[in-house]
């Protein structure tokens, strides 16, 4: 079960989806999460439902089961001093935290950055918030469907430029929770040379603005301001989704030797005006698109697909996500993982969407944790941090020597 990260402790503070789905890709590489939850309901995303699964009288949310695997959850009130005392045990031992409270919050529990500075010099801090920790907004509240309509990514998604259109995924927490996780290991690796940890910031309006990438360039280097302009490429045609007979299939035609494969097989003009070249064809894209659709009208998609891969086109299905999960190849990629839940018994959930060397599974361990019922690790957790102190000769004034006195106090 060791993986690359196996060393490595971190204590997941955050709620919802960006902080829990950064801990969840430190877990997936081996590290040892702890999730500590409130006692009263735990993570806000244990109630987004339905679908809820599982018995009556403690319903799972199927939210939840998707962000938290490979984790332990301990609960503990953080308001409460007992609380807070148990935080500053685990925060001393561990090597990440990830939070994504409001800038503000952790200070007033009593865990600034100065405090966690000197309650273990080695912690790496994650701080993910919703439109960044400073400047003029940064005390917003971040949601994901908020970022991806103030971050631009809905003005270039949808049928069109007058139907903004927000992601099927809170794609806005996914990469914020991406880019925290590449931000800790790179920070873990620096640790090994200074010897010291640090905070590294990233955020919902941060995350979508990274993947701009060619949209960006667009606006900032030639002056467009470009839109939405339904399942179609702004650069390269043909590249797009195209009706047949029983249903729709996408093609990339991504160079010029390319097209003239797919133009001479399916009958369209090569060297007309409008289709000469890439350039040409993006100029005149309606034009282009209507004749690739003639020509598309009167094959079943099993046999243009067929017939598109003899020629070398890049093209696929589109599939609902029933037939994404019964997909051979999916499952060959480890992407869907068998997991036992302390209620709901042996599950299927995705899984880890890395694979390291030649390995038959994805992730960094073996053997993937189920998501933790709330408060199913505390007391061993506890324990643990019981074991470590008495290895280490503390007794309680000890432990509590090693917390700040704001972190003692009762939060103002």
């Amino acid at each position: 079960m060791a993986g690359p990260l196996s060393d490595v402790v971190v204590v997941d503070l955050s709620r919802a989806l960006a902080g829990p789905h950064a801990a969840m890709m430190l877990g997936d590489m081996g590290a040892r999460v702890i999730k500590v939850e409130h006692p009263d309901g735990g993570d806000d995303s244990r109630g987004w439902g339905p679908p809820f699964v599982g018995p009556d009288e403690a319903p799972e949310a199927t939210y939840f089961l998707s962000c938290n695997r490979n984790k332990e959850s301990v609960v503990l009130d953080l308001k409460r001093p007992d609380g807070r005392q148990q935080l500053g045990r685990l925060l001393a031992r561990a090597d990440v935290l990830v939070e994504n409270f409001r800038p503000g919050v952790l200070d007033r529990l009593g865990f600034s950055q100065e405090t966690l500075a000197e309650l273990n010099p080695r912690l790496v801090v994650l701080s993910i918030t919703g439109f960044g920790h400073d400047g003029p907004e940064g005390m917003r509240a971040g949601y994901d469907q908020i970022a991806q309509g103030e971050g631009g990514l809905m003005s270039l998604t949808g049928a069109g430029p007058d139907e903004p259109t927000k992601l099927g995924v809170p794609i806005a927490d996914l990469l914020a929770g991406m880019y925290g996780a590449y931000g800790a290991v790179a920070a873990l690796h620096e640790r090994n040379t200074t010897g010291r940890g640090r905070t590294v910031r990233t955020s919902l309006l941060a995350a979508i603005v990274g993947v701009h990438a060619y949209q960006g360039t667009r606006h900032t280097v030639a002056g467009e301001v470009p839109r939405a302009q339904g399942n179609h490429h702004p650069s390269i045609c043909p590249y797009g989704t195209f009706h047949c007979v029983d249903g729709l299939v996408q093609i990339s035609v991504g160079s010029e030797g390319l097209w003239r494969r797919f133009a001479a097989e399916f009958g369209l003009p090569l060297d007309e005006p409008g289709f000469a070249s890439n350039a040409d064809r993006v100029r005149a894209m309606e034009r282009v698109i209507a004749a690739v659709e003639a020509a598309f009208a009167p094959w079943p998609v099993a046999e243009l697909l067929s017939r598109l891969a003899e020629i070398g086109v890049p093209a696929g299905e589109v599939k609902t996500l029933d037939q994404v999960y019964a997909w051979e190849q999916t499952r060959s990629q480890g992407l869907v993982v068998d997991v036992d839940h302390a209620s709901l018994g042996r599950i299927s959930i995705p899984g880890p969407p890395i694979r390291l060397d030649d390995q038959s599974y994805a992730g960094g361990r073996e053997t993937n944790l189920a998501p933790p019922t709330l408060g199913q690790h505390t007391a061993e957790v506890l324990a643990w941090l019981d074991r470590l102190d008495e290895r280490d000769g503390l007794d309680e004034r000890d432990r509590l020597d090693h917390l700040d006195g704001s972190v003692r106090a009762d939060p103002a």
